[in-house]
């Protein structure tokens, strides 16, 4: 006979979402304090007492029905880039960012194109008004009778909307606003979070829409409930950037359709966001002047290389212990990189301050980078400015050689369409590029050799 199960209390952690019967001051599972939040967990309809048969089979892979690629364009090639090569139906999108940066804009634009393609369209805002959203698309110049507006958070009326419209995309606005009325947390709780996800995953997948999920994010950066959404979706996005400053990363922190290592570049303006499909004006200034501490390089992102200029500033240092101050660039790195000058290369920055960034605040971490970063700081050391329109490539081992960088080529042949016409390059990596090659290439097998080859002088004392 069926029965009915009482309701219940569970605590769980809302940092990584574990549950338990019992109370705990400190999480067994991420050890952080305090953060045990008390969830009342109803009864549940019913539970069989028996197992019923299930109308799926095993089935080998190989009897799977092959479908090809279903994506769809999201009519904006940065997301697209991001995604893998557009939208997956039936996937769920997670996508983060910090409070205005530009999470709804994006969504609400990237609506508006797939809704121009005839694809029905549902956007469900919990956090402004449907005149506040109108007056958003009018300045964006959205079309107003291509999506479809729904200022709901109760999630069964938004599923029950979702099951009469069959929408082929939906945005959720976001989801810590939504919440389950048959669970007693509030919304925006652990609880609350996976709940809503579970249910927005399962409609997805039925039903073929793909979900796109707005969400908020914590004081360390993180989206809110990571450990219970993360597992959930299929994709997680994060949208970074100044909100001083108008450039936008869209960057994949996980992609089961892609690859995580994709960057979408865009600008924000008095429209919306605009793609940056060149990215050389965001990151790159004046091509034919050329500064002391100033380096050029071309980190790989996913399968396009785009060209960054680093900044190096040293001067003496007015503390017991020199300030090492690296934005865009990994600090362990910059160490390893400092101890290889100055131990090999007989440039040393031990008694000076150093700053490093790079323009427009573009997350280094490729380690064909390293070149650049060594160039700039002994430019900065020895106040003398590489010449224009140099790029550098390669990565710096501990006794000071150059390494292979990866695909060499795709980075010089990008550096050659926007007019460079040198490039540093490590000499095991010259066999790589192409004859002939479509700039000059400087063979170089240390870091030693490539600071003399590029005008700074070292001491051959060292």
């Amino acid at each position: 006979m069926p029965k009915k199960t009482a309701s219940k209390t569970e605590y769980m952690c809302s940092q990584c979402g574990f549950d338990s019967p019992k109370w705990f001051g400190r999480c067994p599972s991420c050890g952080e304090y305090n953060t045990v939040s008390e969830m009342k967990v109803g009864p549940e309809k019913e539970t069989r007492a028996w197992s019923s048969p299930s109308t799926h089979r095993p089935m080998k892979l190989s009897e799977v029905p092959a479908q090809g690629d279903p994506r769809f364009p999201s009519g904006m090639e940065e997301i697209d880039r991001v995604l893998g090569g557009g939208i997956v139906p039936g996937s769920l999108v997670l996508i983060g960012g910090d409070p205005g940066i530009g999470k709804s804009t994006l969504l609400l634009q990237a609506a508006d194109q797939v809704a121009r393609t005839g694809k029905r369209v549902l956007y469900v805002s919990g956090e402004e008004s449907t005149d506040q959203i109108r007056l958003r698309a009018e300045r964006m110049g959205v079309a107003l009778d291509g999506i479809w507006l729904l200022t709901e958070t109760d999630l069964d009326n938004v599923l029950h909307s979702m099951g009469e419209m069959k929408p082929d995309l939906a945005v959720m606005d976001s989801i810590q606003t939504l919440y389950a009325p048959d669970l007693p947390a509030a919304p925006g709780s652990v609880g609350q979070l996976r709940e809503c996800g579970l249910r927005l995953m399962r409609r997805a997948k039925e039903s073929g829409c793909a979900v796109f999920l707005i969400g908020h994010v914590t004081k360390e950066g993180e989206v809110a409930g990571p450990r219970v959404l993360e597992h959930l979706v299929d994709a997680v996005l994060y949208l970074e950037g100044e909100r001083s400053q108008g450039l936008r990363i869209l960057r994949g922190a996980k992609n089961r359709f892609g690859s995580t290592q994709e960057i979408g570049l865009f600008e924000m303006r008095a429209k919306g966001l605009m793609e940056l499909n060149d990215p050389a004006r965001a990151f790159l200034l004046d091509l034919d002047v050329s500064h002391p501490g100033s380096a050029v390089v071309a980190p790989l992102t996913g399968t396009r290389p785009v060209l960054v200029e680093v900044q190096a500033l040293t001067c003496k240092t007015a503390f017991a212990m020199p300030q090492r101050v690296a934005t865009g660039f990994d600090q362990r790195r910059l160490s390893v990189i400092l101890a290889v000058l100055e131990r090999r290369a007989g440039i040393g920055v031990s008694g000076s301050d150093l700053f490093v960034s790079t323009a427009g605040g573009f997350a280094l971490d490729d380690p064909g980078a390293d070149l650049g970063v060594a160039l700039a700081v002994a430019s900065s050391a020895r106040n003398v400015a590489l010449p224009a329109r140099t790029l550098a490539i390669g990565e710096i081992g501990l006794s000071g050689d150059l390494r292979r960088a990866l695909d060499p080529e795709r980075r010089i042949r990008e550096a050659a369409r926007l007019g460079f016409e040198r490039a540093f390059v490590p000499k095991v990596s010259v066999g790589d590029l192409p004859t002939p090659a479509p700039l000059k290439i400087v063979a170089v097998s240390t870091l030693r050799e490539a600071l003399d080859l590029a005008g700074l002088v070292v001491s051959r004392d060292a």
